[in-house]
């Protein structure tokens, strides 16, 4: 595995960041109350783009490798960028750009999923990490007060930790354990397909507790559980990418409420369809029950209310994935550069992260 020289990208990386405002970008950013975050590959490589409520760039800053997700609260004055599964290197930005990013990486013998979540208090970092050698899922922690340094670990209570929610309780983490082990000497390799055994699980904060664990039936054991959204119900739903048999008709969305435990989402069949097995993203909107969720293997954004299940919109769009909240439905990015009704010479990679603003 390949670790960040730490030095050498500070230097690049901080001169870059200290000279990433324009006046123009500047002035994007004093007058602007939401603010985005999305990963990127353009020809200089590899970046974090920061964009405003209309899509318009505010700045861009370098990373390493391919980046993916994000992890960021109202109570942490960081933003943390994820390497892409099997990266090990993760970026933290100070969100009022006053200093220099500060890289951190994991130990030897772990790598990133590509997510992570603050903990209530903006202190801690919790970062989906795997154990390649045994296989197991690990949430690494890391003090954002002592420049990430690494303070311990817990189990994930499964295989292939993906996405990680803090609940709204600001204790509580879920998370999806997509079901898929890897191992860095095979890439992106999946190493386990007929003994996938995917999860959503809650888990204490505090002291790494299992609170409950929830299993999709049998017969959808191939359904890697990857991406979420919460909504004001506090039910969590849950995108998922099935790794069987291609002509086999299942569903891709997945929904855990306290009623009634995990289950799949059926949707009508013409809906279904459009997803290609596939959801990349999952997004809720600022009403708390509006969800948007895409599909970038298909080229589609489908969104639905949460408390009836039914579909309401189905748009088409080429390479889209990123979804988030803005101020009147959602905004989406895709791999062909297009960002909220802008174009980009770039290929935005899957998620859109809420920086700022509501």
């Amino acid at each position: 595995m390949l670790l960040i020289e730490r030095r050498s990208f500070l230097i690049g990386a901080g001169a870059a960041w200290a000279s990433a405002l324009t006046p123009a970008s500047a002035a994007r950013l004093a007058g602007s109350d939401l603010l985005y975050a999305a990963a990127y590959k353009d020809a200089d490589g590899y970046g974090v783009a920061i964009l405003d409520r209309d899509g318009a760039l505010v700045s861009q800053n370098p990373l390493p490798g391919r980046g993916h997700g994000f992890a960021t609260a109202g109570t942490s004055q960081w933003l943390v960028a994820f390497a892409r599964r099997p990266g090990n290197f993760a970026i933290a930005f100070r969100k009022d750009s006053r200093s220099g990013p500060v890289p951190f990486h994991t130990p030897a013998d772990r790598h990133f999923y590509g997510h992570g979540a603050f903990s209530g208090d903006g202190r801690l970092l919790y970062a989906a990490e795997n154990d390649f050698e045994s296989g197991d899922g690990i949430i690494g922690i890391y003090d954002a007060t002592n420049s990430f340094a690494r303070r311990g670990e817990f189990a994930s209570f499964g295989v292939g930790p993906h996405e990680i929610l803090m609940m709204p309780d600001k204790k509580t983490l879920c998370i999806a354990n997509g079901g898929i082990r890897t191992h860095p000497d095979f890439g992106r390799e999946k190493l386990n397909l007929a003994t996938m055994k995917p999860s959503i699980v809650f888990v204490d904060s505090e002291d790494g507790a299992l609170l409950s664990q929830h299993h999709l039936p049998p017969a959808l054991h191939r359904l890697s559980l990857r991406h979420m959204a919460v909504d004001a119900r506090q039910q969590v739903w849950i995108g998922g990418q099935f790794e069987g048999d291609v002509s086999q008709d299942v569903p891709v969305l997945a929904r855990l409420g306290s009623d009634t435990g995990l289950v799949p989402v059926d949707l009508p069949d013409e809906v279904g369809a459009r997803l290609g097995k596939y959801v990349g993203s999952v997004a809720i909107g600022n009403d708390g029950r509006t969800l948007a969720f895409t599909s970038p293997k298909s080229g589609v954004t489908i969104t639905l209310d949460t408390r009836s299940g039914k579909p309401l919109e189905v748009e088409p769009g080429q390479g889209v994935c990123g979804i988030q909240a803005c101020a009147d439905g959602f905004v989406s990015s895709s791999e062909s550069g297009r960002f909220a009704g802008r174009n980009y010479a770039c290929a935005w990679d899957n998620h859109i992260t809420l920086v700022s603003g509501a």
